[in-house]
């Protein structure tokens, strides 16, 4: 679900990225009514909607109502992939320990073939990335010893824009800054050339318990704590 064409709202040249959400329904509510005086920029929704939060349900009904009147991008995570190869593959063993189980309790459903045909399409056809002149959104990172540019050209882009953790705590070579979550901080990492927003929503028992939307190019960092 892309709505960026309401050009004639939105001011293209401010966003909100918003951090993993990972199945924290009123966490997100909440968050989604502190933003709203922010509601003609680009929504960017950075990934992991579902899994191991109690209502991943009611995360996706949300996300897809906010983008009835919102300009919203939103890009997959690797908890979306991993329930996509689920049912492609029949096999469900490695999503099911990585949270699908609190998942499938959410739609009441022992299958994931039987989550609603809306909600598995919306799942599957989030964007690996969204780039501006100014920025690069994504939902894990890129490898920090190579350009934006080579790296998003590159075969190995799928399993990159998904999992890559190398760069966190590592200088980088990016010749744009950088917003991606995936990787639990304690605090919003704001450098010049990288900005981590997954604030750990869902680890709220370890230390974390915040979702993270970052306004731009304010820099500045809209929280709540977790509700869920």
């Amino acid at each position: 679900m892309d709505n960026s064409n309401r050009e004639n709202r939105t001011d293209n040249s401010k966003y909100i990225a918003i951090g993993d959400i990972h199945g924290c329904a009123e966490s997100l509510k909440a968050l989604l009514v502190k933003i709203r005086p922010y509601r003609d920029r680009i929504h960017v929704f950075i990934g992991d909607y579902i899994d191991r939060g109690p209502d991943s349900r009611g995360v996706v009904d949300a996300v897809m109502e906010f983008a009835r009147d919102h300009n919203c991008i939103f890009l997959r995570g690797n908890h979306e992939s991993m329930l996509s190869d689920a049912i492609r593959t029949g096999e469900r063993t490695f999503w099911m320990i990585n949270g699908g189980l609190e998942t499938l309790e959410s739609y009441q459903v022992k299958d994931p073939v039987q989550i609603p045909e809306d909600h598995r399409h919306f799942l599957a056809e989030g964007r690996l990335w969204f780039e501006t002149p100014d920025y690069l959104f994504i939902h894990a990172g890129l490898d920090p010893d190579r350009s934006v540019k080579e790296q998003l050209a590159s075969p190995d882009i799928a399993h990159t824009a998904l999992w890559e953790r190398s760069h966190v705590h590592q200088p980088v070579v990016w010749e744009k800054p950088v917003i991606f979550g995936h990787t639990p901080v304690r605090e919003p990492l704001m450098e010049d050339r990288k900005m981590a927003i997954d604030t750990g929503c869902v680890f709220a028992g370890s230390g974390y318990g915040n979702l993270s939307a970052l306004l731009l190019p304010e820099k500045k960092v809209i929280s709540q704590t977790c509700l869920d």
